[in-house]
C-alpha cells in the first residue's frame, strides 16, 4: 500500500515537472535565444548583429531576422515567441497609445517613458539605445548645402524665406500630414508652396532620395528617414532638427526580462552594439546592403569586427 502511495506520488510529481516544462519558454530547455527583427534593411542589419555578438559570447541562436513588419515582430515578443528584436523608441508612443505625450518627441524622456510601461505592462527591458534617430527629416544635395551655408532646419528656413531656389522631393503623406512638413513649417517659420515641391505617390524615400540625386524637375531636396542608406551615396546632407519637431526613433534592443535574468551577459554583448552606432555610421552600413548590395550579415560582421566588439 504505502509502495503503491509513494509510486503514485513519484508519477504525479514527474508529470508536474513535465507540465513545468511544457509551460516553460524554450529558453530553459535548451538555452537557445531565439533572436528576429523587421524585413526592412536597417531592422535586419541590427538583428544581424544581435545574432553575431550573442554567437560570438557563447550563446546558441535561433535567427529569426526578417521575421515581419512591427505588429507580426512585437506580437511574436509579447507571446513568447522569441526573445529579443531591435525596436525603435519612438514606436513606444503607438504601443501604449499616447503618441500626444511630447516626451516622444525628446530621445531621452522617449526612451525612459517606453522603459517603464513596458516594463511594467510587458515585462519587457530595452537596453540603451543607439544615438540615431531614424525618423522623418529634409535632406538637401551636399553641393547645394554647402553653398547655402545649409546644417539645420533652421538654415534650411532661412534659405526658403530668402527666396532660395527650393524644390523638395515628397510623399503626398509628408507633405499633407500635420506631423510632417506642416509641424516643420510651424516650427522653424517658413511656408513651401506647390512651386517648391514634387509630390511624389507612396511614401519610398528611395524615389524621393533618387529624384533629389538626378534632379528630376528641378529638385535639389528630399523627403528622408535619417538613418537611409542612400543619403550619403545620392550625395545629400540630413538637415539637423534642433527644435526636436519630430518623434525620435532610435533604435534600441528589446529583450523578455525572464531571458535577461537568465542571462546577464546579454546586456554586456548588446549595448556596447548599439551606442556605438551615430546616424552617420548607419547611413554608411545601409547604403552597403541597399546600394552595394552587400549581405546583412556580412555588414554587420564587418562593422563588428572593425570596431573591437568580436572577440
Amino acid at each position: 500500500m504505502t509502495t503503491m502511495f509513494t509510486t503514485r506520488i513519484k508519477r504525479a510529481l514527474a508529470g508536474a515537472a513535465l507540465a513545468a516544462m511544457a509551460a516553460t519558454p524554450a529558453l530553459a530547455q535548451d538555452d537557445t535565444i531565439t533572436v528576429a527583427s523587421k524585413i526592412d534593411t536597417e531592422g535586419t542589419l541590427l538583428g544581424n548583429m544581435i545574432v553575431e555578438v550573442l554567437e560570438n559570447g557563447g550563446f546558441t541562436v535561433e535567427n529569426k531576422t526578417q521575421l515581419g513588419p512591427t505588429n507580426i515582430v512585437r506580437t511574436a515578443l509579447l507571446s513568447d515567441e522569441i526573445d529579443i528584436y531591435p525596436e525603435y523608441t519612438g514606436n513606444g508612443a503607438f504601443f501604449t497609445k499616447t503618441a500626444d505625450d511630447p516626451a516622444w518627441k525628446n530621445a531621452e524622456q522617449g526612451y525612459e517613458k517606453i522603459r517603464e510601461m513596458d516594463m511594467e505592462a510587458h515585462d519587457l527591458v530595452w537596453l540603451e539605445p543607439a544615438p540615431a534617430n531614424n525618423t522623418w527629416a529634409i535632406a538637401v544635395r551636399n553641393d547645394v548645402a554647402d553653398e547655402n551655408d545649409l546644417s539645420t532646419m533652421e538654415d534650411f528656413a532661412r534659405w526658403v524665406n530668402e527666396g532660395g531656389d527650393v524644390r523638395l522631393a515628397a510623399s503626398a503623406e509628408f507633405v499633407e500630414s500635420p506631423a510632417a512638413l506642416p509641424s516643420f513649417q510651424d516650427a522653424y517659420g517658413f511656408q513651401m508652396t506647390e512651386d517648391h515641391l514634387l509630390v511624389l505617390s507612396g511614401g519610398n524615400t528611395a524615389a524621393t532620395i533618387r529624384a533629389a540625386a538626378d534632379r528630376t524637375s528641378g529638385t535639389n531636396a528630399a523627403m528622408v528617414y535619417g538613418t537611409d542608406g542612400a543619403i550619403a551615396p545620392a550625395g545629400l546632407k540630413v538637415m539637423d532638427d534642433t527644435k526636436g519637431v519630430q518623434m525620435v526613433y532610435e533604435p534600441s534592443a528589446v529583450v523578455r526580462k525572464p531571458v535577461l535574468d537568465a542571462n546577464p551577459e546579454i546586456k554586456e554583448l548588446i549595448e556596447p552594439v548599439f551606442t556605438s552606432l551615430n546616424r552617420e555610421k548607419l547611413q554608411t552600413l545601409n547604403g552597403k546592403i541597399q546600394v552595394e548590395g552587400l549581405p546583412a550579415r556580412q555588414v554587420a560582421r564587418d562593422y563588428l569586427e572593425s570596431e573591437g566588439l568580436l572577440k
